[in-house]
């Protein structure tokens, strides 16, 4: 009786640790299965929001490239003298009505005409079709008021006659008394539109009241980026911009991060981008439920074989402690692997670390090599420095050879001392053209600000002073610190001087002007010049390896600028928004 009442409670005891394995299985499965879905799902949407932003650059330069080829329209035909002759005697010309009804057809414009001083039109390139805008009264339309008050404009509207969408650009036409008329170009996207069509993305533009102007899905043409509020939306109906368009918002939630929500639920990424007219600015859509499905099914995978995995784990871990057996020789050839593991990390450091030392190497020869450079182009300007010091120490030593025989060695004492205070001078200078040269990295301390700003304007005085262009360079307080290295801190600032001095060579009272202000422990030194800025198209690939504006140039100074000042722990960045052209640099404070 007592074996037949045990047998039950020694079964139980051996399904228990069973029971207890699987258990724990299933939560181990359950814990990975979290964590491993939320990674992948995180890994998905960053590689997502890469490759829309990569997308919208692309789509971004098809709609530049259309936008500055007609932006060249207007200004060209400014200059026709038929134009001219028209636009003064306000009477049609039927040949010059052909005339851009064939630079219409050349160019892909959607029309071309010319408005008079009243705002009527007086020729255009559809004279001959029903839909003709001669005599046209234009003059309540805002790119005639803007072509004619400011010069030019550029204005998104519905035709009046076309009821087409499209860009009007206006450009003022002059004569020697004064404004003659408008002459206007409309361009029509239909070719864009068509060509972000291609896959399931949505690509639109957007206006600065969030209206869509132009969209892969032209059924969203005139939908809303998000409410718009009563008012201006009665002043956009009243100027009849968009026709009677209602302006209802899109059924789209787009979160700071890009992570979108459409209107089926869906989630997709969006990326936005500036577009170069004012108020304007790019959106691009990519579904992401594909790619979201397959992470899925990718978690779903790896869940498992990790299961399976941990279960053989989990049945060799038993079978091993069942077994109770470790051999010597397995010991041995863990610590062998061990071993070898060990050799082979210790060569992969010692190879990373000689790669990172010949990358270190590699970048101060290259800073060398374009502080050399440098010097090839203030060379001259030192030489003159130098110059100076030692016609003037030739015109004492013969005044004083004079003073000697006249017996006066007062005065040829005065004149020795001067000589020394001009050797002085000369040393002074060689020793800066020799730090500037010097090879190797150096160390990055506190250092005083105003022996770095001493040492630059001497390597750069002259020749700001031989261009002609006015250099304002203040003089630090002594005790104004920063955390860098003298020589690699004067070549970053010789290099933002020289741009500077060739950007502005030639212009009309020209300047450079170096600001030093400290806020908190950071020193901030603006350089700012008299030039009118920056191409907006070329300002994201300043700072990029062999970018360069310049003919025969590398494009490594400014790389090789910020690469230091970030060594310094510091920024250099091109800020956007100046009337001129202004790059900051900020330093720790020492």
């Amino acid at each position: 009786m007592m074996s037949r009442s045990a047998s039950p409670l020694a079964w139980s005891r051996r399904i228990a640790p069973a029971v207890l394995a699987i258990v724990a299985i299933i939560a181990a499965t359950a814990l990975f299965l979290d964590r491993y879905h939320l990674a992948l799902r995180t890994q998905v949407i960053q590689a997502e929001r890469e490759q829309t932003t990569q997308q919208t650059r692309a789509v971004l330069r098809l709609l530049e490239s259309e936008l500055q080829k007609f932006r060249l329209l207007p200004a060209v035909l400014g200059e026709y003298p038929d134009l001219r002759a028209a636009l003064r005697s306000s009477r049609v010309d039927p040949a010059l009505n052909d005339k851009l009804a064939v630079l219409k057809d050349r160019t892909g414009a959607a029309a071309i005409f010319a408005l008079d001083r009243t705002g009527r039109t007086i020729a255009a390139s559809n004279a001959r079709l029903p839909t003709s805008f001669v005599g046209q009264d234009y003059s309540f339309r805002p790119y005639y008021r803007l072509g004619w008050s400011k010069g030019g404009g550029e204005y998104f509207a519905l035709g009046t006659v076309s009821g087409r969408p499209g860009l009007y650009l206006s450009r003022r036409i002059e004569d020697g008394a004064g404004p003659i008329g408008v002459i206007v170009v409309k361009v029509e996207f239909d070719p864009i539109e068509r060509a972000w069509r291609d896959g399931q993305a949505l690509s639109f533009v957007t206006d600065a009241n969030g209206v869509l102007l132009l969209s892969s899905d032209t059924a969203l043409r005139f939908r809303a980026l998000h409410p718009i509020a009563p008012a201006r939306k009665a002043q956009i109906k009243a100027a009849l911009q968009f026709g009677g368009a209602p302006l209802t918002p899109l059924a789209i939630t787009i979160a700071t991060d890009g992570l979108t929500t459409m209107h089926d639920g869906s989630l997709a990424m969006t990326a936005s981008l500036p577009v170069p007219v004012a108020g304007w600015r790019l959106y691009h859509i990519e579904p992401m439920d594909a790619a979201l499905k397959a992470a899925r099914q990718r978690v779903q995978i790896a869940a498992i074989l990790f299961a399976v995995l941990l279960s053989l784990l989990v049945a060799a871990v038993a079978w091993a402690l069942a077994r109770r057996r470790r051999t010597s020789a397995a010991r041995t050839r863990l610590e062998e692997e061990v071993a070898l593991r060990t050799a082979d990390l210790a060569r992969e450091m010692e190879a990373r670390a000689t790669a990172d030392r010949r990358y270190r190497q590699a970048r101060e020869e290259l800073a060398h090599a374009n502080r050399l450079g440098t010097l090839g182009t203030i060379s001259a300007g030192v030489a003159h420095e130098i110059n100076q010091p030692v016609a003037t120490i030739r015109a004492f030593a013969e005044n004083a050879v004079a003073f000697l025989d006249r017996a006066q060695p007062d005065h040829a004492a005065t004149n020795l001392r001067e000589i020394v205070a001009m050797t002085d001078r000369i040393g002074s200078i060689t020793a800066q053209l020799r730090r500037y040269a010097r090879r190797g990295v150096g160390t990055i301390g506190p250092l005083p600000l105003a022996q770095v700003v001493d040492g630059v304007r001497l390597l750069v005085g002259d020749q700001f002073r031989s261009a002609g262009v006015r250099l304002d360079l203040p003089i630090p307080d002594a005790a104004l610190m920063v955390r860098a290295g003298r020589v690699r801190l004067e070549q970053v600032l010789v290099n933002l001087l020289t741009n500077a001095l060739e950007a502005v060579r030639g212009q009309r009272d020209p300047w450079v002007t170096v600001t030093l202000s400290q806020h908190d422990d950071r020193i901030i030194i603006n350089v700012r010049d008299s030039g009118s800025g920056i191409d907006p198209a070329i300002v994201d690939e300043l700072f990029m390896p062999f970018a360069t504006t310049k003919a025969g140039g590398l494009g490594l100074g400014l790389h090789i600028a910020r690469d230091i000042v970030i060594e310094f722990g510091g920024t250099l960045d091109h800020v956007a928004g100046d009337d001129h052209t202004l790059f900051r640099m900020t330093l720790a404070s020492a």
